[in-house]
């Protein structure tokens, strides 16, 4: 087994192949199979190809044996927002498959997604009611868009997700996401976060699904943890992978569906990776360097 895309994209074709199982529904097959399709997505956002039209000419030279029909640019897009469902489950398939899910270990954070830069383009957005405005404070700047937050192992495999507008309290959605997550969460697990999740009644919550939380000390607060710097840094690292190499912030979602899938495809493209480099017992889960040309 080898550590690039071609070997990567066939690997993951199998596996979800046999998870999504046989098409049923009216009409004909398509000639672009549901399996097909997500690998093509994983492979996109791999690639770095932001735009669907570059990216379908691109692939008919770089991936074309491995994908005899690809689909026109409004084709894709409109069957890539229909198959949301079917890359979250097959992230959650893949999480479940690599050795990292396993461990005792979470982090929790969230990112910022912008989906607008100006006053006319928020006006007119199909996003109005959805999306909000937020302040991000390692970057200093307001945005206006969603939340990402990632629940993940330590070597920053996705475990559970969710978008949500920036008004809403960090904890607050925190606090739901562990609670539609409560299946998946094992007795003693340790989830480190942020200051930004202090609390008691947050830490009792998170005690109430069996688990223990871990965040840095406050200045008015006894010593306990420190700073948790070294640990911070896993789940900072894990956002900078995607916004830097898999680009979450060129998302180009226009629709709540839009942004919904296009999240998703960076964070299926992600665990692929992880999971892959699992499999060929490579030194760095996360790196992407095998991945993107």
């Amino acid at each position: 087994m080898h550590a690039d895309l071609d070997t990567l994209v066939t690997a993951l074709y199998v596996t979800i192949d046999d998870l999504f199982g046989p098409r049923h529904g009216p009409g004909r097959k398509p000639k672009l199979s549901d399996a097909e399709l997500v690998c093509l997505a994983v492979a996109q956002v791999l690639l770095g190809c932001d735009s669907e039209r570059r990216w379908l000419r691109f692939a008919n030279q770089r991936l074309g044996r491995l994908f005899p029909y690809l689909p026109t640019a409004s084709a894709y897009n409109r069957r890539l927002r229909r198959a949301a469902a079917l890359v979250a489950v097959a992230l959650q398939d893949l999480a479940a498959r690599a050795p990292s899910w396993w461990d005792q270990l979470r982090l929790v954070d969230s990112t910022p997604v912008p989906c607008a830069a100006s006053r006319q383009t928020v006006n007119r957005s199909a996003l109005v009611g959805h999306a909000g405005y937020g302040y991000c404070k390692s970057h200093h700047r307001y945005f206006w868009g969603f939340r990402l937050y990632v629940l993940a192992a330590p070597d920053g495999l996705p475990v559970a997700w969710c978008l949500a507008t920036p008004k809403l309290g960090e904890r607050e959605v925190v606090a739901a996401m562990l609670d539609q997550e409560h299946e998946r969460l094992r007795p003693g697990l340790v989830i480190v976060a942020d200051k930004g999740f202090a609390g008691r009644a947050f830490a009792q919550l998170v005690a109430a699904q069996g688990a223990v939380l871990v965040r840095p000390d406050r200045a008015d607060e006894p010593h306990r943890h420190g700073s948790l710097g070294r640990w911070r840094q896993w789940i900072e690292s894990t956002f900078d992978t995607l916004k830097d190499q898999l680009g979450l912030e060129r998302h180009r979602g226009r629709t709540l569906a839009g942004v919904y899938v296009r999240v998703a495809q960076r964070l299926l493209a992600l665990a692929a990776a992880i999971w892959w480099n699992w499999e060929i017992g490579a030194p760095d889960k996360r790196s992407l360097v095998a991945y993107d040309h």
